[in-house]
């Protein structure tokens, strides 16, 4: 069996703890130090195509469409959400961990077609909740893959982002009938009891890690009514 070799660290900010990126023949993975198992692997992706494609279900003849994406990964949300949008949209991709960019760059960029090279594509180098907190009606739509679901594992900031706040703060940053499309390694009742409370329209969904095998994981779909509750 090939040997797996690694190709490089990095720090997650605020004592985060750190990522490893290693590569075996074809098959990269990003592991977390203190935790068992694989974050990302490069063969198993199905889920994170499938956030995308949910979130942009509508977008693919809307002239200037935004799409926000949280969390880079290995690249896969941004590429199926730049497959999902006109030629005149733009996807901004924010990653707070610049070698995660750089890995995409490099020796990543291959495992999702190089989605930094589309010149659709806009990298925010910081929080995505930075995008958030200060925009109102901008995002056609909003996808977070930013953790593992609802409840922070690798950064625990993320938790505002789940919070009720940080979904109300998302609300307001999406134009009405925008989607916000969160992923989850599982589900989680009382998070979708928080976007409902957040007036958002709900849909779960169950998706395979791999196309029609592997673990399943969540989709959380959320919809800003065209007009929001407190305007009627």
């Amino acid at each position: 069996m090939i040997p797996w070799k690694k190709l490089g660290t990095a720090q997650i900010p605020n004592n985060g703890g750190e990522l490893q990126l290693s590569q075996r023949g074809e098959e990269f993975s990003i592991r977390l130090s203190g935790v068992r198992g694989e974050l990302m692997n490069s063969r198993v992706y199905n889920s994170e195509q499938v956030l995308a494609e949910l979130g942009c279900t509508a977008l693919k003849d809307k002239a200037d469409a935004h799409v926000l994406v949280g969390g880079m990964g290995m690249g896969y949300t941004l590429a199926a959400s730049l497959q999902s949008v006109s030629s005149t949209a733009k996807v901004t991709v924010a990653e707070l961990i610049p070698d995660v960019i750089e890995w995409n760059k490099g020796p990543l960029g291959e495992c999702a077609k190089n989605p930094l090279q589309d010149p659709r594509t806009e990298v925010y180098l910081g929080d995505v909740a930075e995008l958030l907190e200060p925009q109102q009606e901008k995002y056609d739509a909003v996808l977070l893959d930013v953790d593992n679901g609802p409840e922070g594992l690798t950064h625990a900031d993320n938790n505002w982002l789940y919070s009720q706040i940080g979904l109300e703060t998302i609300f307001n940053a999406l134009k009405p009938e925008g989607i916000l499309a969160i992923w989850s390694a599982g589900a989680d009742s009382m998070f979708t009891i928080r976007l409902k409370k957040a007036r958002f329209k709900v849909s779960i969904h169950t998706v395979r890690a791999r196309v029609g095998k592997g673990s399943r994981h969540t989709i959380f779909i959320a919809q800003r009514p065209w007009r929001s509750a407190n305007n009627n």
